[in-house]
């Protein structure tokens, strides 16, 4: 099969084997990839996959399932799916734990399907796995614009949440806007705990990307027994904390990313989005929030927009 490969930083077409499926495993014919932020830092080198998983670029697609193991359930041969992926996506075929496999709605095309997994499974979890976000809370959700952000505009107003986001530019807050968003804030231009205080607003949920200084002025933000989740550190590794405010507030603070968690956790996280969220997608009452679609000879562009933070919402890439 074609894959694209990662050298140098650099991504080139090759050929490699089909993979072989065990026994709880399907093996999809690739049709759509989500590209991802951590695509980009694997490709640099700084991102490297955990232990056991492939090396092949790419965590989610949407595509046909022609083969499953002898140990799967569910009849899903020939059937269109969208899912997670242990890497592998950047390919014409992967394998794919079939537990956690979502049906593609006849609503949702292959493009929309490929735009799913990563942030809404991100997004969901960061909400209301470790956020604890309830109807009639206030989410604060940094870079609002991004898939992540996106998705967590979207399902945070579907319970009945107030969302504040930051984005970087005016665009990319009309952009959050558009998807729900309550108040949008460059901070460019605008200092969010400014903001925030002067309009009376505290968050009982915060989605972090940025971490480094966020950490004191999300602290200052806060409601009492606020969650915080970072999802990334954009802004700095290291930063200095006011533990003071942070007891005071009885803040919890959570570190969390999706990749390098057990394939029990994944499951349990999808079955938990598909019982609380996968009828609205279905129905198509959440925009996919596509910014792009990409042939995959395209796949350095589509680096280069996310490298560059060009895009507000995904960046899909299709396979020909």
């Amino acid at each position: 099969m074609r894959y694209i490969k990662h050298e140098n930083s650099q991504l080139t077409f090759a050929e490699i084997e089909k993979p072989n499926i065990k026994h709880d495993e399907v093996l999809i014919k690739v049709a759509a990839i989500g590209v991802n932020r951590a695509d980009c830092l694997q490709r640099q080198d700084k991102y490297p996959p955990p232990k056991g998983d492939s090396e092949i670029l790419g965590l989610e697609c949407a595509g046909t399932v022609v083969a499953q193991g002898e140990n799967v359930e569910v009849d899903w041969l020939n059937k269109p799916v969208f899912t997670l992926c242990a890497g592998g996506a950047y390919s014409e075929y992967v394998t794919v734990d079939a537990a956690q496999v979502m049906p593609l709605a006849d609503s949702m095309s292959m493009t929309e399907g490929a735009a799913v997994s990563e942030v809404y499974l991100t997004a969901f979890s960061a909400l209301f796995q470790f956020g604890k976000l309830e109807a009639g809370q206030t989410a604060l959700i940094h870079a609002g614009a991004s898939g992540v952000g996106g998705a967590a505009i979207q399902m945070a107003k579907a319970i009945g949440a107030q969302v504040v986001i930051t984005a970087g530019s005016d665009e990319k807050c009309a952009h959050a806007k558009k998807l729900g968003a309550d108040h949008c804030i460059n901070y460019k231009t605008t200092d969010f705990v400014e903001y925030m205080k002067t309009h009376q607003l505290q968050a009982n949920t915060i989605v972090d990307p940025v971490a480094g200084h966020y950490l004191n002025k999300n602290a200052a933000v806060a409601a009492m027994d606020c969650q915080i989740v970072m999802l990334a550190f954009l802004d700095a590794r290291f930063a200095e904390v006011d533990f003071a405010r942070l007891l005071s507030k009885r803040i919890s603070f959570h570190a969390s990313t999706l990749r390098n968690r057990s394939i029990a956790f994944k499951r349990e996280l999808k079955a938990q989005f598909i019982a609380r969220f996968y009828g609205e997608l279905a129905a198509g009452k959440f925009d996919f929030n596509i910014y792009k679609t990409l042939h995959w000879q395209d796949a350095t562009e589509a680096h280069r927009i996310l490298d560059n933070n060009e895009n507000s919402g995904k960046v899909v890439l299709l396979v020909e």
